[in-house]
């Protein structure tokens, strides 16, 4: 089974959008692996948009991730990262599809409710950073008959 990350949002948080949120990855058929509060340091912030550093919208991104706790997530299933992707929608929640999580519950491009990893090789890296081993839990999933077939997973 894959995993990915799934950050809710300050925006997230302070709209009581989490549990409408975490409902859509639930009835999708994700399991739930890990979740947490946490408040983001300028450093993780830092460390996790190092790749945007040089745009010019970088500090206003570090600054809304940091305006209250976001909730990190950590969800399971097979092809979860682009079953995330495809239920959260585009990044820019005006452009995003209705039906999608960015779609119903974002106007904006960056108060856009998740944030979610791309690949595979984001998410172990994003992962890592949010989550200590211990905190990411394997269970028994017992609905997981009723979500595939037997030689999907």
């Amino acid at each position: 089974m894959e995993k990915t990350l799934v950050i809710l949002k300050p925006c997230t948080v302070q709209r009581g959008l989490i549990g409408e949120v975490i409902s859509r990855f639930e009835k999708k058929g994700l399991r739930l692996a890990g979740m947490k509060m946490v408040w983001l340091t300028d450093e993780i912030l830092t460390e996790h948009y190092a790749h945007l550093q040089d745009k010019p919208f970088f500090q206003r991104i570090k600054d809304s991730m940091s305006m209250c706790p976001v909730i990190v997530c950590c969800w399971e299933g097979v092809d979860a990262i682009q079953v995330v992707r495809n239920l959260t929608g585009v990044t820019n929640g005006r452009k995003a599809a209705p039906g999608t999580i960015r779609g119903d519950y974002s106007m904006s491009m960056q108060e856009n409710i998740v944030h979610a990893s791309d690949s595979p090789e984001t998410a172990a890296i994003e992962l890592k950073r949010f989550f200590k081993d211990e905190e990411i839990f394997d269970y028994e999933y017992r609905n997981q008959l009723a979500l595939y077939a037997s030689d999907e997973y």
